[in-house]
């Protein structure tokens, strides 16, 4: 069975609600910005769908980028606890996540929401629970990241991407 998502194919890097947020901050050009090098070992170890950016200009609070796009299942999808879901089983949405230069969640923002369910999570309130987080310890859905009926699989998703998004970071010797 072929299942059509509807939405862009790809990921818009430069989306206006980034800008915007970079805008607010002095950063009115994407030449301030450029692609960090991510190692294929380390994108086949994350199954990387997205990009880190690197801010060039030291004069404000946001240092580090990675804006990229999570998979999660359709309900129903993903039947096996862990498995990584295909195409004909899963939904997506696109989002970014600013960094400052210790590398500590300072924003994050859904942009590009093409599941069904969960849309919840692109509240703002709701997002700002990411604020500050450094890597330092786990993210676990209803202790410090408050659950969301109905989105279940979209607040597991973001959770589980944001932090894997600040352990690579972290990794990257920069």
């Amino acid at each position: 069975m072929n299942v059509l998502v509807s939405g862009q194919e790809k990921i818009e890097y430069q989306n206006k609600p980034l800008k915007r947020m970079l805008s607010r901050e002095g950063i009115s050009v994407f030449s301030q910005i450029s692609e960090l090098d991510i190692t294929d070992s380390l994108r086949r170890k994350y199954r990387i769908q997205g990009k880190f950016f690197e801010i060039s200009t030291d004069e404000n609070r946001y240092k580090y980028i990675y804006t990229g796009r999570v998979n999660s299942c359709r309900a129903g999808g993903c039947k096996i606890p862990g498995e990584t879901p295909g195409d004909e089983a899963s939904e997506y949405f696109d989002y970014f996540i600013l960094f400052d230069r210790t590398k500590s969640v300072q924003a994050v923002k859904v942009f590009n929401y093409q599941a069904t369910h969960g849309y919840e999570i692109t509240s703002r309130g709701w997002l700002k629970q990411f604020i500050g987080y450094d890597g330092s310890q786990s993210l676990e859905v209803s202790k410090n990241i408050d659950a969301i009926s109905g989105a279940t699989i979209s607040v597991r998703a973001i959770t589980a991407d944001v932090e894997i998004k600040t352990e690579i970071l972290k990794e990257l010797k920069l």
